[in-house]
């Protein structure tokens, strides 16, 4: 891919103010895309990622919207047609993670997380369905923890297991308008989202578990999200790729 891949496409990226969709935000940028940060809270982080295009000479604009609230992802749509003639590239990055042994999760853990991550990406791909351009692109976030079997995670890992299946049941009503949809599932990244509330000591045992000895990168999910996004990635529809080092 060069410098150009991307030039004249629009790319709404949700959840784009940190972590692995800030860095996708700012890689499709830097191919010639003009991008729609989404941000739900973060307003001064998604602010500095638009900054940050800018200054590059790129074009952004920073959208808020919670995709756990349809009505705000039609505004979400509205606003990026308003400001860049229409959408080709959906990126359904958004995501929350709560991780409680089976015990201690409440009623409010299990909705808000299902609310933003199976039901958000779900309407986000109808809302795409009635108005991303032919020919486009759509990539949702899954998780390579479906494949693992980790104590505290089920709630979390179930969500991204509905990702999968949406994915996978909605490639062949894509299909007809030349729209692929695929999922990539990424392993433990060195990401805020990931650090937060683990021991060194964790963190040493879950680098231990991929092939590579080390987390990984923001980059390394970018690079697979751009591959899938490409000309070069027209036959590739209703596909999980587990991107990890060979965490599993």
């Amino acid at each position: 891919m060069t410098h150009s891949d991307f030039n004249a496409k629009t790319v709404l990226v949700t959840g784009a103010s940190r972590g692995i969709g800030r860095e996708i935000a700012l890689a499709f940028a830097e191919r010639g895309a003009q991008v729609v940060v989404n941000y739900s809270g973060s307003r001064d982080k998604a602010e500095d990622v638009v900054r940050q295009i800018e200054s590059g000479g790129g074009k952004a604009i920073a959208v808020q919207a919670d995709i756990a609230r349809v009505s705000e992802i039609g505004s979400l749509f509205d606003q990026a047609i308003e400001a860049f003639g229409g959408v080709d590239i959906l990126i359904n990055c958004a995501g929350l993670m709560t991780t409680k042994p089976l015990a201690q999760i409440t009623e409010d853990d299990f909705d808000r997380q299902f609310a933003v991550n199976a039901k958000g990406t779900f309407f986000a791909c109808q809302e795409a369905f009635r108005r991303l351009n032919e020919q486009g692109r759509i990539i949702n976030f899954s998780t390579s923890v479906t494949g693992a079997m980790f104590p505290g995670y089920s709630v979390y890992a179930g969500t991204k297991g509905a990702v999968e299946q949406f994915t996978r049941q909605l490639a062949k009503e894509f299909g007809p308008k030349g729209i692929t949809i695929n999922a990539v599932a990424p392993g433990p990244v060195n990401t805020e989202l990931f650090m937060e509330g683990k021991s060194e000591q964790q963190i040493a045992g879950i680098v231990g578990m991929n092939s590579f000895g080390r987390l990984g990168e923001t980059e390394d999910i970018a690079g697979t999200v751009l591959f899938l996004a490409s000309e070069q990635a027209r036959w590739i529809t209703g596909q999980t790729v587990r991107v990890n080092g060979g965490f599993v």
